[in-house]
């Protein structure tokens, strides 16, 4: 269906990319699957998420004319320019041809550099990097079909870097260095080989030149770092070698000066060479997962390095980290499946090694890792640790249950079972209770019994055994709470492959091998379920009105659902189900199918036979883990295929570890109309605080239109609110010295408030001369227009007086002076 999409949106990759430090070092922009981040470098807060593409942003570049905007490219074929001070996009330039890297440079006006395919397709493996003629336009959408080739056969990764502000540009792939030179309009191709004797690798992993001198920095494989001089003639060219890292080289950068070099790699080290002094060197070391991006900010006051673990450091000029920006830490691979805790409603799944991520998928932050295993890790290749593997919360998010195994070699299997209460003081979660060895062989499968009436966790294993584990004490405070084992079963020595509750708690499956066995809480055996032959994967019941329904999947590619009230097999379908997901907050079911090398989106409910919805092609390879997040707002779409997305969104893993959702069009449709309310009025950017205020200006404007509210007269906004309001927030002075401001531009009243009478005065010594006078007062306001100054002391040029002076003056009047006369005579 044309109405949905599946889009990258909540924990993507921010390491995609060289991220981009703005020119003030007040900012950081980073591509994050759809969008690009704007990140506050100071406070670590994402202030714009500036959307507007439809594919994977690969790409962004400051605009050399205004260091306000910021280009960006996708594999839609766009190249977008945006203010990212204010979240605004202010151009689409429609290229044609998917975009994998993009760069500037200042010698070149009007001009972007892309890598595109060689073939329009995006399955393409030649790339090449051309010249993209932006056209001058009003138009909010211009098609740029003005290219012109630069470089034939170039990596799509970024492997390219302009020398001397734009005079030639460098790019290196396999054990090939190309440099192009603009003037000359010749390129010279530099060759190194394959290796030696002692292992060494030379290929190229990254490139980069100096700002202001011929010399290119080249990353290798096997660690070095090579400097070529004299690249501008094939026969004399030269290079040093320098060599730190003991593993390759991912990333390269001179600094704007071209006094340091940056180098970093897989030790998480960022090295800075001295450019002119090659033997002295700095270190700042631990810096957490490997080093995949070094960005530098345009005064060298701050650098930038990305990591493998989803994760960017600011850092200021080599000395210290200053802050961090962590996304969703996506590792080797997911161990746990993905889960949403009940309190928080954040993705849970496993992190950093040892570590369960708390990740909000609605704020696209991490929350916190909550540390599992315990010890220390060792980064050391082929050291056997502890791993968390499996995780389940119950229903209310009170306890949290873990798994962690560690396999030696030539001993037995060491698991743990670990479970966690939680602690509203410290809203997280604390040990409570450790089961070293619950079963002799791995734990296949966990779950929660939903009942509220007793709480309850199910394991199984391949030793042939499930095992009831019980809360003994049902405390509110759960100091004193502790875990036993309450029932141990099996069924005819078979080995147990996966588990699932009821909704309501009153059922449990338990699938061994080809049988399905269903026990009631008191741990009877009722029934057992024949099906066609191949081992159970998968079990699931249905929701809601589709309760009587309990769904597996075979190794033998079977689907099929048993109806619980007749205990037969209601129907089955030849189908390769990978996944098997229930929504929690309707009769809604997400199957996951594979078939030749690509993944299958089919939602169905199970007392029908017709999907829902159905995706073909949905990702390449196997959907191992997916789970539907329960959405803050209900969606209320109109379209009878979309309406499964109202309730709960949709998240799956593909194999590349890319977190994926569906997108409909009414959902699009809301984000687009909230980010056109923050358009240019009147050339003044609106804020957020403007929006607010919004209704307001709305109600004053029908009660101008209203023919019954003609006599009553709107008082006249003041500067000082008018500059609050359309002044960007940003660039506000702080709270402390506008408050007063504003609180005085409260105070001036208006010419209706005038009309009302003055408060009666302590001092009443002469009522008519008071009167008096204050009608003389009137009387020069009315003259004045009714503005909001004081006496007619303004046609002479003197200050406005307050009232709290006026009446000063007034009680100076009634005073005595006789006594004065009389010295004066004297």
């Amino acid at each position: 269906h044309a109405e949905i999409r599946v889009v990258h949106r909540g924990g993507s990759k921010i390491n995609f990319r060289e991220p981009v430090i703005t020119n003030d070092s007040r900012f950081l922009l980073c591509a994050s699957g759809e969008s690009v981040k704007v990140y506050s470098s100071s406070s670590e807060e994402c202030v714009h998420d500036l959307q507007g593409h439809t594919d994977l942003v690969s790409g962004i570049v400051r605009n050399p004319s205004n260091h306000l905007q910021v280009y960006s490219c996708s594999v839609d074929g766009t190249v977008r320019l945006w203010d990212f001070t204010d979240g605004i996009l202010i151009k689409t330039f429609i290229i044609g041809y998917p975009i994998y890297s993009i760069y500037v440079s200042e010698n070149h006006g009007g001009v972007v550099f892309v890598v595109v395919p060689m073939a329009n397709d995006k399955s393409s493996e030649l790339f090449q990097l051309v010249a993209v003629h932006l056209p001058r336009s009003g138009d909010q959408e211009v098609e740029a079909r003005e290219l012109s080739a630069v470089l034939c056969d170039v990596s799509p990764s970024g492997a390219a870097s302009f020398g001397r502000g734009g005079e030639y540009i460098a790019a290196a792939k396999g054990l090939q260095l190309e440099v192009f030179f603009f003037k000359k309009q010749k390129s010279y191709r530099f060759f190194l080989k394959s290796g030696n004797k002692k292992g060494a690798k030379n290929a190229f992993t990254c490139v980069s030149c100096h700002p202001k001198e011929d010399c290119i920095a080249t990353g290798h494989e096997d660690g070095k770092i090579r400097l070529w001089r004299n690249f501008n003639q094939k026969k004399e060219y030269t290079y040093s070698t320098l060599h730190w890292h003991h593993g390759a080289v991912n990333t390269l950068q001179f600094t704007p000066e071209g006094t340091n070099l940056l180098s970093g790699g897989i030790e998480s080290v960022l090295v800075q060479w001295r450019y002119t002094q090659e033997n002295q060197k700095d270190f700042l070391p631990r810096l957490g997962g490997a080093i995949t991006h070094i960005a530098v900010s345009p005064d060298g006051s701050l650098f930038c390095t990305s990591h493998s673990d989803n994760k960017i450091t600011i850092i200021q000029s080599c000395v210290k980290v200053s802050a961090i920006i962590q996304g969703l830490v996506k590792g080797e691979g997911v161990r746990t499946n993905l889960m949403i805790d009940p309190r928080s409603k954040a993705l849970v799944l496993n992190g950093k090694p040892g570590h369960l991520q708390f990740y909000s998928l609605h704020r696209d932050k991490l929350l916190y890792n909550l540390d599992i295993v315990q010890q220390e890790y060792i980064h050391e290749e082929g050291l056997d640790q502890f791993e968390v593997v499996k995780a389940a919360f119950d229903t209310r998010g009170d306890w949290l249950a873990t798994v962690e195994e560690r396999t030696q070699k030539g001993s037995e299997l060491e698991i743990n079972l670990k479970l966690w209460a939680y602690n509203e003081q410290t809203q997280s979660f604390v040990l409570n209770t450790t089961v070293t060895a619950p079963h002799e062989d791995q734990i296949t499968a966990m779950c929660f019994s939903p009942s509220p009436e007793t709480t309850m966790l199910v394991t199984i294993s391949f030793d042939g055994h499930f095992k009831a584990w019980l809360l003994a004490d049902h405390s509110d405070t759960k100091e004193g709470a502790s875990w036993s084992c309450d029932f141990v079963g099996g069924y005819h020595l078979l080995k147990p492959g996966c588990c699932c509750f009821s909704a309501d708690g009153s059922l449990l499956a338990v699938g061994f091998q080809e049988v399905v066995t269903v026990w009631s809480p008191s741990w009877e055996l009722l029934t057992t379920l024949s099906q066609p032959p191949g081992a159970i994967r998968d079990l699931c019941f249905g929701r809601l009105s589709c309760s009587k329904y309990l769904l597996g999947t075979s190794t033998k590619n079977q689907l099929c659902c048993w109806n619980l009230l007749t205990c037969s097999l209601e129907w089955s379908t030849p189908v390769d189900v990978s996944l098997l997901q229930a929504d929690p907050l309707s009769e809604n079911m997400a199957a996951f199918c594979s078939q030749s090398g690509c993944s299958d989106l089919f939602v169905f409910k199970p007392g029908e036979s017709r999907p829902l919805y159905s995706q073909r092609a949905l990702c390449t390879g196997k959907v191992q883990h997916a789970v539907f997040a329960p959405r803050d707002q209900m969606l209320e779409s109109c379209e009878e295929h979309a309406q499964w997305l109202n309730r709960s969104q949709l998240y799956f893993l593909t194999q590349h570890m890319d977190l994926m959702t569906f997108s409909t069009k009414t959902e699009e449709d809301r984000l687009l109309a909230s980010s056109k309310r923050l358009m240019v009025d009147d050339s003044v950017a609106v804020t957020p605080f403007y929006l607010l205020l919004g209704k307001h200006r709305q109600q004053q404007q029908e009660a101008l239109t209203n023919p019954m509210a003609e006599r009553i007269q709107l008082p006249q906004g003041s500067i000082a609110i008018k500059e609050l309001l359309y002044t960007p927030a940003h660039v506000l002075p702080s709270a402390s010295f506008l408050c007063s401001m504003f609180v005085r531009s409260l105070l001036i009243s208006s010419s209706a408030a005038r009309e009302e009478k003055e408060p009666v005065e302590e001092e009443m010594e002469s009522e008519e001369e008071d009167s008096e006078g204050e009608a003389e007062l009137r009387d020069a306001r009315q003259d004045l227009g009714g503005s909001a100054t004081w006496g007619p002391g303004e046609e002479l040029g003197a200050p406005a007086l307050t009232k709290a002076q006026e009446r000063e003056l007034r009680r100076v009047k009634h005073f005595d002076h006789s006594w004065l006369s009389s010295l004066l005579e004297c």
